[in-house]
């Protein structure tokens, strides 16, 4: 199964084209989804690291080179909201903030069109000549 989840990461494939060898695509699927949910993939990473460089190791991370990594055609329409089986808490360092008020740089009413922008310059930048 850790194999499974591994290739597929690797690859990028869709997880429908896992390969046999590694069991059902679904179930694979399952566990990784509930594993990432549930806190034991942070877990395994833990217990591995543990007695590992005593010095730097509780500051590994794991480190990945995004140039070789590639959304799949069928990531298209993925969902908006988050998924309702894993805990908020768990979620919350994944999602994006809440979006805030934009608040305008302009004066009320003004839309920063070139008409306007003319209105702001002083009268000399248009009328002065060179130098």
């Amino acid at each position: 199964m850790i194999n499974g989840v591994l290739w597929r990461v690797r690859t990028g494939a869709p997880w429908r084209d896992l390969p046999s060898s590694y069991g059902n695509w679904k179930g694979v699927y399952s566990r990784h989804r509930r594993w990432s949910g549930d806190g034991t993939w942070e877990l395994i990473l833990d217990r591995l690291r543990a007695g590992c460089d005593g010095d730097d190791g509780s500051e590994w991370t794991v480190g990945v080179d995004s140039s070789v990594i590639r959304a799949h055609q069928h990531a298209a329409g993925a969902r908006h909201q988050p998924p309702k089986d894993i805990p908020a808490e768990r979620l919350a360092p994944m999602l994006p903030p809440d979006p805030q008020p934009e608040v305008s740089s302009q004066p009320e009413g003004r839309t920063g069109g070139w008409v306007e922008l003319q209105e702001f310059c002083p009268a000399e930048f248009w009328t002065a000549g060179p130098g």
